[in-house]
């Protein structure tokens, strides 16, 4: 599995930890557009002083630099600069260019090295740890991509503080993501210190996105390729969510607000088939509603979307079977499942209208 690292200044000693983990100091540097403002001199200059080759590349910060054009310009550029098989690529972003960088090294003279340094608390808890890296479609997102573990992934939670409140809302729900499937404990600890976190105060947003990295590895480690259904509980709320984002078209509503959304419908779903009780529902909404939304993204790309239209575009989610959708529930809080049975639409339906009633108070859950 991957080596996690957290800390700051995380790439302190980078040269002496690629000699460690076998990796070559000949790296190309993944940025888009945001990171190499905020962070490319400081960072390619320490590379340099501790002995690194380096190719820079550079992709413009919106989801739809996650495609093959995207990637065939800079396979391109890589190969104009004689890149083989003995160099690394080091991702320096968010989501996307995580994604990105990890589909080019997976596929890069069959695959190169990669070594994830996420800038988003979304990509910190998240994207950047268990390998699956991926590029959209016009029919779906993550629909093209491969299983391919980074080296190293370096978490440094200074970053976090050139972000503005939305991108931390919308990493926030990842976290909270993994207190609902997997810790019971943590989630308490996150609806005790919600406040601190999104405020990046310390030591609580370390501890937070510490213990999420490490719930994720642990998780992937147990069912790398998805094949016993471990680590499909990564995706709840995800099904509901990526309906969503097909609707606000990848760039309306940040991944983070569609899953808390989601979570609002699979807590409802859950209650709904009979496996979470009632004061559990109560709990998890609890701590749900403490998530703000942009004022009039809410309404826009949830309440005033019918339900019926919301489920016709979850059908385009890559994790249906035999085109059938699949949810992942919860027993309790701290425990989930992937329902293996077929859910009805009118349930689904129900939970879409109960999350809408949820989200109705507008006032209280926008800014």
């Amino acid at each position: 599995m991957s080596t996690i690292i957290v800390g700051t200044p995380v790439v302190a000693g980078l040269g002496e930890l690629f000699i460690t983990h076998g990796l070559s100091k000949k790296v190309v540097v993944l940025f888009d557009e945001h990171t190499r403002k905020l962070y490319g001199d400081e960072l390619l200059k320490t590379l340099a002083h501790q002995g690194f080759q380096l190719k820079e590349l550079v992709v413009p910060a919106r989801e739809a630099s996650k495609s093959f054009s995207a990637a065939y310009r800079l396979y391109g550029s890589m190969i104009e600069a004689d890149v083989d098989r003995s160099w690394n690529l080091l991702a320096v972003g968010g989501g996307v260019v995580g994604d990105l960088g990890g589909f080019i090294a997976a596929s890069y003279y069959r695959g190169i090295p990669v070594i994830q340094l996420p800038t988003t608390l979304l990509a910190m808890s998240d994207s950047s740890i268990g390998g699956k890296v991926a590029i959209n479609h016009p029919l779906g997102k993550n629909l093209i991509g491969f299983f391919h573990l980074p080296e190293l992934v370096l978490i440094d939670p200074s970053y976090l503080k050139t972000l503005p409140q939305r991108e931390i809302y919308s990493g926030m729900s990842e976290v909270v993501k993994y207190g609902f499937i997997a810790d019971e404990t943590f989630l308490s600890f996150l609806d005790l210190h919600f406040k601190e976190i999104t405020e990046l105060q310390e030591p609580w947003l370390t501890e937070a996105v510490t213990k999420s990295a490490f719930i994720k590895e642990d998780v992937v480690e147990k069912d790398f390729r998805e094949t016993s259904g471990v680590r499909a509980t990564l995706n709840f709320g995800h099904t509901f969510a990526h309906g969503l984002e097909k609707l606000a078209e990848y760039r309306h509503l940040r991944h983070g607000e569609a899953v808390t959304i989601g979570m609002v419908c699979a807590l409802f779903l859950s209650h709904n088939l009979g496996y979470l009780e009632r004061i559990s529902l109560e709990r998890g909404l609890s701590l749900l509603k403490k998530f703000r939304f942009p004022r009039g993204v809410l309404k826009r790309r949830f309440l005033d979307i019918e339900s019926e239209v919301l489920l016709e575009n979850m059908f385009s989610d890559k994790k249906k079977l035999d085109k059938k959708l699949r949810f992942v529930l919860l027993k309790t809080l701290g425990e989930a499942f992937l329902l293996d049975e077929n859910v009805e639409n009118n349930a689904v339906l129900s939970a879409i209208d109960e999350a809408r009633t949820f989200f109705s108070g507008k006032s209280v859950h926008s800014r």
